[in-house]
């Protein structure tokens, strides 16, 4: 067993490396020092409609609060980047965040986390700790940054200088007092390539993030219809956005692709055909999804999506596919087909749509198709 702080800690991580994360660092259990910085954002509304993140803020703002006696968090990461699926597909494909092709992570890390917890109290058995994946009231960015896992990037994603964004973070807060690494110096100068690159001008200013306009948050968080005049910019897109990502020299020069099994991208997830998507029963999308993080979005959110990319990339030939996703049962669905029908154009699209405008009784799907009607005759 270590002897001394020192040693423990070089141990622990060792011991957090050996279960496949990184990269891996520790820092104090003191509270956020960008406290401050987060709730002038939400005050400027920029979490849109995430409120969970303005709920626990005794426990977000302090790290003793969810770990009573907590001393320090051991901070991982670990890679999701899938390796590039080769070959053309036929048809209209839609595209999936790399982060959501294969498993979910939240059992992936949460399983790993709880082995090293069990692994470290089998040191010390007087040990307490709680482990978190993305999902509980954690300032899980800053105190990566603080464990020096990475810094803040412009697009807010936390950059690693050898591999770096494409990571998942877990924590570890831990009651006994480890060795804290030294904080992540920022290396983006005077770089806005993720900035410039995003397609809904979701960055107003260099780390500030206006969810509002997020692709991710678009096709993942919100619930109802997406806003109009952000539709055409979210392209492809069905689950989640790379952009940002993408275009980052970090990423381009140093990422590679992740060895863990269980984020290989499964069949089809990485350009899905977007006829499949807008044919999928509940059934369906169940069974398909299981497992998966895209299972969040549920089976309406995920085809809404759908419809936008296929009027965003498709033809007159996939009208009868959106003439059929204004049946759907779900009016969230109906009303982004209407208004991919608009997008595409056309006699036959037209003809769709002033059919259906004279048996549709949801008030929301009869705006959605009058607007694409009027958007073909200014057009």
């Amino acid at each position: 067993m270590p002897v001394n702080r020192i040693e423990l800690s070089a141990h622990v991580k060792q011991m957090a490396r050996d279960l496949g994360f990184s990269p891996v660092g520790i820092t104090t259990a003191d509270p956020p020092g960008r406290w401050a910085f987060f709730q002038d954002w939400l005050s400027d509304g920029h979490a849109g409609e995430m409120s969970y993140l303005a709920r626990n803020g005794d426990k977000r703002s302090d790290p003793r609060v969810l770990v009573p006696g907590a001393r320090s968090i051991v901070c991982v990461g670990l890679n999701y980047l899938p390796p590039v699926q080769d070959g053309e597909r036929d048809g209209p494909h839609g595209e999936i965040s790399s982060y959501a092709r294969g498993d979910d992570y939240h059992e992936v890390m949460k399983h790993r986390l709880r082995t090293l917890l069990d692994r470290i109290a089998g040191l010390d058995p007087k040990v307490e700790g709680r482990y978190y994946v993305d999902t509980g009231p954690v300032f899980e960015r800053e105190y990566a940054a603080r464990a020096g896992l990475g810094w803040f990037g412009k697009h807010t994603n936390l950059i690693e200088k050898r591999t770096g964004s494409y990571f998942f973070l877990g924590e570890l807060i831990l009651t006994t007092d480890l060795e804290p690494d030294a904080p992540a110096m920022d290396h983006c100068g005077t770089c806005t390539r993720c900035m410039d690159a995003c397609p809904t001008d979701a960055i107003p200013e260099p780390y500030v993030l206006d969810s509002n306009r997020c692709i991710s948050y678009l096709t993942i968080e919100l619930k109802g219809p997406i806003p109009k005049d952000l539709r055409r910019g979210m392209g492809s897109w069905v689950y989640g956005c790379d952009v940002c990502q993408d275009v980052c020299p970090w990423n381009v020069k140093y990422a590679s692709p992740t060895g863990e099994s269980a984020f290989q991208a499964r069949p089809g997830s990485e350009r899905p055909d977007l006829h499949q998507l807008l044919g999928l029963s509940q059934d369906a999308f169940s069974k398909r999804f299981r497992k998966s993080p895209i299972k969040r979005t549920k089976r309406r959110g995920l085809l809404r999506n759908a419809a936008i990319a296929l009027g965003n990339v498709g033809a007159e030939s996939d009208v009868p596919v959106l003439a059929r996703a204004l049946e759907d049962d779900e009016p969230l669905v109906r009303g982004h087909a209407a208004w991919a029908l608009g997008r595409i154009g056309g006699d036959a699209g037209r003809k769709v749509l002033a059919s259906h405008l004279q048996s549709e009784l949801d008030p929301d799907v009869r705006e959605e198709i009058e607007s694409a009607l009027g958007d073909q005759i200014s057009e």
